[in-house]
């Protein structure tokens, strides 16, 4: 009897301290290209995740769970990328913030899939990743189809029955551009009288620039990269072509005026608005400067974090297939980004790009930041 009633005692005195045990965290991951050539991008996005976690956790967390974030390296290889998404998998991990580059989503989406992962990318730009209906892809940034169709609405505008060149470098991300910026200059009664494919690593365009300059011209948009977007600039330059050149995000790069020359300045770009930088916390380690690149996927991760906070604590559940019908509906997140919703696809209801044009600064360089749409 005496060994049964200290049972019981013991039993009573450990009971509320099961009772006040913390719940177990909200695990989320986090895939980013931490090493190879996006590192810089990848680091950023850790950067602001873990800013938003820590922010959120010193805030009670949610719905009086903690946050905890698992970070993992897809280096910007779509085979990494899925030995990534199935760890996640094995992990018991359901929520993901990434991938960035439209490769390595389209790598792990269809692990995701069937291991019932919902996934939000700061990144992944490919038009296909959500046409085609997946129920756990969300992106907080824009599609090259939403980026195509403002430069082809913007050409129809500034060019009405002019002549214009439509060039790509016939990657996806490139031809992807070039064909929607068609697609919407026909709608607008528009139609490009030139519609050519170049290769990355390209250098000499001047046969390009002969065509154009025979066929009159008046604007050229190009869907493709920096380095031969600078190139091909140079060359209409050089060659003495005048017409306006029009690209994309892809040309967002520091030496793009370097190699483009003076010839770089007027050059129109669309373009997401300028990143929100992610707050300064009191746990947050000093970091060093990040590229204006870098700031726009830290932001962008951040914001990922809030929209899962938002939509576990409008559910009151952290089950992904709540959460991927809650924001299918369209409901609006507040979020460091502003605003944001999406459509029963996963894209932005509000397509987050603007155009912008580089002018030479006062100190000679020639740059975008803080330049005005032209006239």
């Amino acid at each position: 009897m005496r060994r049964l009633r200290a049972f019981a005692a013991a039993a009573l005195l450990a009971w509320p301290a099961a009772a006040s045990a913390a719940p177990p965290p909200i695990r989320i991951g986090l895939a980013a290209p931490l090493t190879g050539p996006d590192a810089g991008f990848g680091q950023g996005m850790q950067a602001g995740a873990e800013q938003a976690v820590a922010e959120i956790n010193r805030g009670g967390g949610v719905n009086g769970q903690k946050l905890q974030l698992v970070v993992r390296d897809d280096a910007g290889d779509p085979k990494q990328a899925a030995t990534v998404a199935k760890s996640f998998a094995t992990a018991g991990v359901t929520l993901v913030i990434g991938h960035l580059n439209s490769g390595t989503s389209a790598a792990a989406l269809g692990i995701y899939e069937d291991a019932g992962i919902l996934a939000v990318t700061p990144g992944a730009t490919w038009s296909s990743l959500t046409a085609r209906g997946a129920w756990n892809l969300f992106r907080l940034c824009g599609s090259d189809a939403q980026q195509g169709a403002l430069a082809g609405a913007w050409l129809a505008e500034r060019f009405p029955g002019k002549r214009v060149a439509l060039i790509n470098d016939k990657t996806t991300f490139g031809r992807g551009l070039a064909d929607e910026a068609a697609r919407v200059l026909k709608e607008h009664g528009g139609r490009e009288a030139l519609f050519e494919g170049i290769s990355r690593g390209d250098k000499d365009f001047s046969g390009l620039v002969a065509r154009m300059k025979a066929a009159k011209i008046g604007a050229v948009y190009f869907g493709g990269l920096s380095a031969e977007a600078a190139l091909l600039v140079r060359a209409m330059r050089e060659a003495g072509y005048t017409g306006t050149f029009i690209g994309s995000d892809g040309i967002l790069d520091k030496d793009f005026a370097q190699i483009a020359g003076a010839g770089a300045e007027g050059t129109v770009m669309t373009l997401p608005p300028e990143p929100r930088k992610v707050p300064d916390g009191r746990d947050r380690k000093p970091a060093p400067p990040r590229s204006p690149e870098a700031e726009v996927f830290a932001s962008r991760a951040y914001a990922a974090v809030e929209v899962l906070k938002g939509a576990i604590e409008a559910n009151k559940s952290a089950d992904p297939r709540r959460i991927a019908e809650f924001l299918h509906a369209g409901r609006p997140l507040r979020t460091l980004l502003g605003d944001v919703s999406f459509d029963a696809k996963g894209d932005l209801t509000k397509p987050p790009y603007e155009v912008v044009v580089w002018r030479r600064t006062p100190d000679g360089r020639i740059d975008y930041a803080g330049t005005e749409l032209p006239h």
